[in-house]
C-alpha cells in the first residue's frame, strides 16, 4: 500500500492534468507496488476533492465489462469511477474537443434507478427492479496517464478515464426490452466505425450494474436511487478528433448524435 501522502500527491497530479489538459507518467512505472486498492483510494481523494471544490454527483460508470473492451485495453477485470452534473451532455451537443484528453466514444446503456442497489448477493434481478428505465448512452473517454503499458491500477486511479456522456434516444423501461439484444451501429462522420450487440457485457447489461452493487459492498456503500448508472460499453472505443460527428442508432431505443469542435 501507497503512503497517504503519495495518495494524496498522485490525486493532486490527477486534478492539475485535467485543469491543464495534460498528461503524466503512469503510475505503475513510478510505484510499481500499488495495488487496486490504492488506485480506488487515489481515485476516492480526488473525487473528494471535486465534490468540495462544488461539483455534484449524479452516477456511476463501469468499465471494461466486455471481452471486446478488455482486448483492447489489455486488461481482465472491471473497473468504476464517479460522474459529475457538468459531464452530463444532451442528444445532439456540440461538445468542445480541448475540454478533453485522448478522446475516445464508447457505446453504452445507461441504468437510472428508482431504488437504492446494495450488495453482497445483489444480482440481475435485483437490478431489473431498482431501474426505473434504461436509456442509450455515449461516454466520452479523458484519459490523463500516458496510455502505453497502462494496467488497471493506472485506470483506475484516473477516475476510470471517464470524461463525460451523452444521453438519448428512446428511454425505455427494462421490461419493456430484451436488453441482451440491444444492438447499436456506431458511425463517424457518416461512415459506420463500430456496432456491437449489449449482450457483450457480462452476457446482460444489468448484471454490470450487479457487480458495482457487490463491489461497493466491499467498501461499505451502496448505489442510490436516482444515480446513472453506466453499464459499460459493448463497443471498442472510437477516436474522435476536433470537428467530427457522431451519431449512434440504438435501433428501436432510438439514436444519439453529438459533434466535437
Amino acid at each position: 500500500m501507497l503512503a497517504e501522502s503519495q495518495l494524496d500527491a498522485i490525486a493532486a497530479e490527477l486534478a492539475e492534468a485535467d485543469r491543464t489538459r495534460t498528461l503524466i507518467p503512469r503510475i505503475t512505472a513510478r510505484y510499481p507496488d500499488a495495488t487496486v486498492e490504492d488506485s480506488y483510494a487515489i481515485q476516492g481523494r480526488w473525487r473528494d476533492r471535486e465534490i468540495a471544490a462544488g461539483r455534484r454527483l449524479v452516477g456511476r460508470k463501469i468499465g471494461l465489462t466486455s471481452k471486446a473492451m478488455q482486448q483492447a485495453t489489455g486488461i481482465t477485470e472491471p473497473d468504476y469511477g464517479v460522474m459529475f452534473d457538468d459531464t452530463v451532455y444532451e442528444n445532439g451537443s456540440v461538445i468542445p474537443h480541448d475540454k478533453f484528453t485522448n478522446v475516445r466514444i464508447e457505446v453504452e446503456l445507461a441504468f437510472v434507478l428508482n431504488k437504492p442497489l446494495e450488495g453482497p448477493n445483489c444480482n440481475l434481478f435485483d437490478v431489473i427492479r431498482a431501474t426505473e428505465f434504461v436509456t442509450p448512452a455515449l461516454e466520452i473517454l479523458n484519459s490523463h496517464i500516458e496510455l502505453e503499458g497502462r494496467t488497471i491500477v493506472d485506470t483506475i486511479s484516473d477516475n476510470a478515464a471517464y470524461g463525460g456522456m451523452v444521453l438519448g434516444g428512446n428511454p425505455m423501461r427494462p421490461d419493456e426490452i430484451d436488453l441482451r439484444w440491444v444492438s447499436a451501429l456506431l458511425y463517424k462522420n457518416e461512415t459506420i466505425e463500430e456496432s456491437g450487440v449489449a449482450a457483450a457485457v457480462l452476457n446482460h447489461p444489468a448484471t454490470g450494474v450487479a457487480w458495482l452493487a457487490n463491489k461497493f459492498h466491499q467498501h461499505g456503500s451502496r448505489l442510490e436511487a436516482g444515480e446513472i448508472i453506466l453499464a459499460g460499453s459493448f463497443t471498442r472505443p472510437m477516436w474522435v478528433e476536433k470537428g467530427d460527428s457522431v451519431l449512434c442508432d440504438y435501433g428501436r431505443m432510438g439514436t444519439i448524435a453529438c459533434r466535437f469542435i
